[in-house]
């Protein structure tokens, strides 16, 4: 009797906390410290931020919200609180989604887990940082040399910054190449490979798997490939 009674309790808890809205996929978690604010999922729709779930909070740390997802993409849990917004992004799909964060540091370091594709883009995130900064070595180094008019050292940090470029591209290509029945994959075509050869952007396009290729992202990258491919040739 007393288990059934604390499962009462927190079922009336959750939905307190919960949207009216249901979907196949549930996104939920706690962020401590909030006393009050709005919650809002959101998604990228034909350009447009488009909300699919919002919910009130009161006092309460917990939330649920919903969405029906037809093929993983990128999402957005934006915290509207003291008329500031601040907003997580993570990859949404079919499931459970949990997202732990602070109110004080909402979307420095939030804790995500329930999704396959936000793992792997995790992971890359992690390399990504590391090129990130070490660009941000050289350029510092090659603004000092050619303060000092060191030509030499200045040409030196052009060739270094040519080949960390050329890794990163081809780390990033093999990371995709290396995750081709996810939509990460089509997914980092898009955002990251700006400046890949039509070669390393076909080699990703025909290695992805049937069911990544008919993916929102798939799709669209597809459509990418073909608009370089066009332009190459004019």
């Amino acid at each position: 009797m007393k288990k059934l009674l604390i499962l009462s309790v927190l079922a009336i808890a959750l939905y307190a906390c919960s949207s009216e809205k249901e979907g196949n996929m549930v996104v939920q978690g706690q962020i401590k410290g909030l006393k009050k604010g709005k919650l809002y999922l959101q998604k990228i729709k034909d350009t447009l931020l488009l909300t699919v779930d919002s919910l009130e909070l009161k006092g309460k740390e917990n939330f649920l919200l919903f969405d029906d997802v037809d093929s993983p993409i990128i999402y957005y849990l934006t915290l509207s609180d003291n008329n500031t917004q601040k907003s997580i992004s993570f990859f949404g799909e079919q499931g459970t989604i949990t997202i732990n964060d602070k109110v004080d540091k909402f979307g420095v370091s939030p804790e995500i887990s329930g999704s396959k594709n936000q793992e792997l883009l995790e992971q890359f995130l992690k390399v990504k940082t590391r090129f990130q900064n070490q660009k941000l070595e050289l350029i510092k180094k090659s603004f000092d040399a050619k303060k000092e008019n060191n030509d030499a050292l200045t040409s030196e940090i052009d060739k270094q910054y040519q080949k960390l470029t050329k890794r990163r591209v081809l780390y990033t290509t093999n990371f995709a190449v290396s995750n081709t029945d996810s939509e990460i994959a089509p997914y980092i075509g898009l955002t990251e490979m700006y400046n890949a050869s039509i070669k390393m952007l076909d080699t990703i396009n025909n290695s992805l798997s049937e069911r990544v290729k008919k993916s929102t992202y798939g799709k669209q990258f597809q459509e990418y490939v073909e608009k370089v491919k066009k332009t190459e040739e004019h």
